[in-house]
């Protein structure tokens, strides 16, 4: 049988994975699966975190997933920021930054990095990300061909600038253009999208 594939634009507040075996978490947690029948033996390719939004692959294919994730394919983020942030921040972020991962210190390796000047338009950001309640904010664009734990919200910190909202808006050449949130739609075509086939 061939192996489904979709295309999500995730909302803030679910979990990147079907359910959960663990009782609180079951209890507690929202999970991608309350947002369309999904084909069983889907799973997300990559992940993000509870409180991101935005472009999220599914596949019923593990290899295709293991190739996504290992393959370096690049993974843009737009990161809305508490304060202006400035151009040696901007520059520092570009050359790599040193952040923590699992109790280790790690340095990210050079990225693109840029402000956006123009609002992206998203829909409103959710009340409890409390955006309005912060400093000034602004835009950055960020592009990464890794994937570490939380990776964008740990290097704007790093920079002094705390992500206050995280969207992310393209893998490879798939983008989130002309989705809303909670939107999936089937995607037959993402193998030979991602030059992967």
């Amino acid at each position: 049988m061939a192996h489904q594939h979709y295309k999500i634009y995730k909302p803030f507040g679910l979990i990147s994975q079907m359910g959960s075996n663990n009782v609180k978490e079951k209890r507690t947690k929202r999970f991608i699966s309350e947002l369309y029948d999904f084909v069983e033996g889907s799973m997300a390719i990559g992940r993000l975190d509870e409180k991101s939004e935005g472009l999220l692959l599914m596949t019923t294919d593990g290899k295709l997933s293991d190739t996504v994730n290992r393959s370096g394919i690049e993974k843009e983020y737009y990161a809305q920021l508490d304060g202006s942030i400035s151009p040696e921040a901007i520059e520092e972020l570009q050359q790599g930054v040193e952040i923590g991962i699992a109790g280790k210190k790690y340095r990210t390796k050079p990225c693109a990095a840029r402000l956006i000047k123009e609002d992206p338009g998203f829909p409103k950001a959710h009340p409890l990300l409390r955006v309005g309640t912060h400093r000034p904010n602004s835009w950055l664009s960020v592009t990464l061909t890794e994937g570490k734990f939380r990776q964008v919200r740990k290097m704007t910190a790093a920079v002094g600038f705390p992500t206050l909202r995280l969207v992310r808006v393209r893998i490879g050449s798939v983008t989130l253009q002309g989705m809303n949130p909670s939107d999936v739609i089937d995607f037959p075509d993402m193998p030979a999208v991602l030059n992967l086939e």
